[in-house]
């Protein structure tokens, strides 16, 4: 299928494989009734999508049980390909010891080693994409 531009609409599947594909996203959270978007590092963790940020930052004020949305990207300007992938739903901190043991034996590293850092999950609870297709040869 196709949408109105002519990119081509990504199955929840495809999404959701293409999530595992690159190491940063963009997060789009709310900020004094403003929508803001910050560049994150995440991995995912049991389907969902894991972000640090430091303690006390915006970021980790504003994504408290609230609706987030998440995106991810991948295009080759020289080849007029690529893709892109969105996830809505609500984060949440992540501040159970078991929980967070876990967190921390995944591959994710703040950008500012030395700080506390909050972990953030997204749980998905619209995942959409669309990709451009390939250029005729």
């Amino acid at each position: 299928m196709y949408d109105t531009e002519g990119l081509k609409i990504l199955t929840e599947q495809e999404c959701r494989e293409l999530l595992g594909t690159v190491a940063l996203g963009r997060i789009v959270f709310t900020d004094r009734a403003l929508p803001a978007i910050q560049p994150v590092n995440f991995v995912l963790a049991d389907g969902e999508v894991v972000i640090l940020t430091a303690a006390g930052s915006k970021l980790a004020a504003a994504t408290r049980n609230a609706v987030v949305a998440f995106e991810i990207d991948k295009f080759d300007h020289a080849l007029a390909t690529g893709w892109a992938v969105v996830v809505i739903g609500h984060a949440r901190v992540i501040a159970e010891d078991g929980e967070l043991d876990r967190m921390r034996s995944l591959p994710l590293k703040p950008w500012n080693e030395g700080e506390p850092v909050h972990y953030i999950a997204i749980t998905p609870e619209l995942i959409s994409g669309r990709s451009l297709p390939k250029a005729p040869e």
